[in-house]
């Protein structure tokens, strides 16, 4: 009798230990596997329950993608996400690329230019970030300089005015950051995660940061409800207001010249550059006539690209940021008064593009206060609301 006593006892001792060690298990399993993501970000980074950036829906009607060989996966695009928001990245942990594209603003800077690290400033406005992916153009920065958007996002880190990892006049070189990267928790548990080893290379940084980057999209505008209900372009939206419909057309029906470029007939063309439904920059475009630099006298006329048009300003019309490369204006008038005189000086700049200059001399687009309140009623139109809450682009720091 005693020996099964023992036995029966041994038996609900051992289910009573396996229920408890289950228990702990089901409760403890999240925080041992990444106990350093969970330190450090809470509950705003959960690898078990990752935000979705691969699987974002989009319009029909947005065919551009410039993608390439590097698709959006959850997690590299939650790892560029950290990477992006992570002042780590900075040689004295006091700035990130988000300080110089902020989403309040669109994923850019309401500063003219953008503060880098001990006093440096960035020589051109910080383009918004926004639709970055559907565009036919690669190249990246205003000047093109970069042949991806992969090889731009390490170039601001190497920056000796921006986050200062230039290897120059003592400052510590890329390879340092991976050092330091490398020696951070978190970063080993997101490599791991996402690569199934811990190495933290650049071609790995560059690649998280660009499909962190390319899943920031808007397309819950006025413009996509209205684009939604028609064919094409070319018709009425149904949504708009007459002075809207009235823009839409302005922008897209090229202009007809007179012998002197004086524009007698059509619209202005901006779609010739700005190419709708995607508002991304023609690749093929050339100085806009701005050969300005910011805050100085020099002249730049390598400028090229630019930003979509989308999110130019905010549901309401405040504008976002300072726009051109100099951030030289501030409002969409500025910029409509822009092209509307083109002065062409040859010797000046040589690189102002063809459509800028009909007749080779400059154009005037001859535009009337009615037609210019079409216009930024229409731009206004592009802007959407979620891309400025949407906590899968927040900082995950907060």
């Amino acid at each position: 009798m005693k020996n099964i006593l023992k036995v029966l006892f041994t038996i609900v001792l051992l289910v009573v230990t396996a229920a408890s060690c289950r228990k702990s298990a089901s409760q403890d399993t999240p925080e041992l596997g990444y106990p350093a993501i969970k330190a450090a970000f809470g509950g705003n980074i959960d690898l078990n329950n990752l935000n979705n950036y691969s699987g974002q829906t989009k319009p029909t009607y947005i065919i551009k993608d410039n993608t390439g060989a590097n698709p959006i996966v959850n997690a590299k695009a939650t790892l560029g996400r950290v990477l992006f928001y992570d002042k780590s990245l900075s040689i004295n942990n006091s700035l990130s690329c988000s300080s110089c594209h902020k989403q309040e603003f669109a994923f850019s800077d309401s500063a003219l230019v953008s503060s880098g690290i001990l006093g440096g400033k960035t020589t051109r406005h910080s383009m918004r970030l926004v639709n970055s992916r559907f565009a036919v153009e690669q190249k990246f920065f205003w000047d093109e300089r970069a042949a991806s958007l992969e090889l731009q996002t390490s170039q601001p880190i190497t920056d000796h005015s921006e986050l200062g990892f230039s290897g120059q006049n003592g400052r510590p070189a890329f390879s340092n950051l991976l050092t330091k990267l490398q020696g951070i928790s978190y970063y080993n548990e997101l490599f791991k995660f996402a690569y199934n080893n811990e190495q933290v290379t650049e071609l790995r940084i560059q690649e998280c940061l660009a499909q962190f980057i390319r899943s920031i999209q808007s397309f819950d505008s006025k413009y996509d409800a209205g684009r939604a209900l028609v064919a094409n372009d070319n018709q009425n939206f149904p949504n708009f207001t007459a002075e809207e419909n009235s823009g839409k057309n302005l922008f897209i029906i090229p202009p007809v010249f007179d012998a002197n470029s004086i524009r007698i007939a059509g619209g202005v063309g901006c779609n010739g550059c700005h190419n709708a439904p995607e508002f991304d920059i023609d690749p093929n475009s050339r100085n806009n006539g701005i050969i300005g630099v910011a805050n100085s006298t020099n002249r730049d006329l390598t400028v090229t690209r630019a930003p979509s048009l989308r999110d130019l300003t905010r549901v309401g019309g405040r504008v976002n940021s300072p726009m051109m490369h100099t951030g030289a204006n501030r409002t969409l008038r500025a910029v409509i008064n822009h092209y509307n005189t083109i002065n062409l000086n040859q010797n000046q700049n040589p690189n102002l593009d063809a459509r800028l200059a009909p007749n080779r001399i400059g154009q005037n687009l001859n535009l009337s206060e009615t037609e210019i309140n079409a216009l930024i009623a229409f731009l206004q139109t592009l802007s959407g609301t979620n891309v400025y809450v949407d906590k899968k682009w927040s900082d995950p720091f907060l």
